[in-house]
Formats: C-alpha cells, structure tokens, sequence
C-alpha cells in the first residue's frame, strides 16, 4: 500500500473540511457574542480582531517564501505542483478568510469605538488598503504559478516579503502611539 501524499486529493479535502469547521466555529463565536452582548464585548472584538489580524499576517510573510522557493522549481515538476498546492491551500484556508474576518471586525470597532474619527485611524485604514493591495498582489501570484506564468525571479519575491513588514509596522504604530 503506498503512502498518501500530502498533493493527493483525500488530504486536501480533510484540510478543507477542517477549515470550514473552524472558520464555521469562529463565526458561530461571532454571533453568539453579538447576540448575547457580555459586558465585555468590546474586548472580545477586539481579541478575535487581533487572531484574525495575526492569522492574516502569518500568511501574508509565508506566501512569497513560498514564491521565492517555487521561482527555483522546474514547471510540471513534483516540487512545483507541490508548491502550487501549498500556495492555494495556504490563500483559500487561511490568507482570505482572515484577511476577511479582520476587515469586518475592524471596521466594527472604528465605527462603534471611534466613530472613524481620528487621523491616526484614517492613516492606519490606508495602510490596511495598502496590505490589502499586497495581499491581491500575492493572490494574483498564486494564479499566475498555477498556470506556470510566474514572470518573477527569486529576488521580486524577497522584496515583495517585505512589503506586509512594513505595513505591519505601521500599523501596529498607528494603533498603539496614536501619533496624529
């Protein structure tokens, strides 16, 4: 009997199912906080905002490592349609929905908690639309190594690593210094 791989299609329909129950379970979360409204509702946005935020962005720093090693893999090769697999599990289960999920639940908190008031919400919302133009960038990158077109070295893809860094850092100085 030979060993499943990880590129066949059992495994990745047991990946799919397990996400679906999560992401299923976050969002019954989601209701039943909006529904029963503890005392301590905003907080509890406020964490599942930031393990979506966190979610979001592990994936968006392992995307163009996942380039960077794919530039290096010959087209139809095992290796490459490992890598495409990998890439697309890895924008469809996590990168999406939690790019997704911190978008609903940020813009939540800017309405209800600061009224989208405050020059240091309007510039940390155009550094999110900035993330949000890197994370298409990276899923465009997805769908171009699927079809075998990536036109981009190795070298495009670390700079490219170090777009969601910096905005990441920005962000984050926004949120906490509040400088304007």
């Amino acid at each position: 009997m030979m060993a499943e791989k990880q590129t066949d299609l059992a495994p990745g329909n047991r990946a799919r199912l397990r996400a679906t129950i999560a992401l299923g379970a976050f969002v019954a979360l989601l209701v039943g906080l909006f529904v029963w409204r503890p005392d301590d509702f905003y907080l509890w946005i406020k964490a599942l905002h930031l393990i979506a935020v966190m979610s979001w962005m592990a994936a968006l720093l392992y995307m163009p490592r996942l380039f960077i090693y794919h530039t290096d893999a010959a087209p139809g090769s095992a290796q490459s349609e490992t890598f495409k697999m990998m890439e697309m599990r890895l924008l469809k289960v996590i990168m999406n929905p939690a790019m997704m999920i911190s978008w609903v639940l940020g813009l939540y908190l800017a309405w209800s908690v600061y009224g989208f008031h405050g020059g240091w919400l309007h510039a940390k919302l155009l550094f999110v639309v900035l993330l949000t133009a890197v994370h298409m960038r990276f899923s465009r990158g997805v769908r171009e190594f699927q079809r075998d077109e990536n036109k981009h070295d190795a070298r495009y893809w670390r700079l490219m690593n170090e777009a969601p860094t910096l905005l990441m850092i920005l962000i984050v100085i926004m949120v906490v210094v509040k400088p304007f």
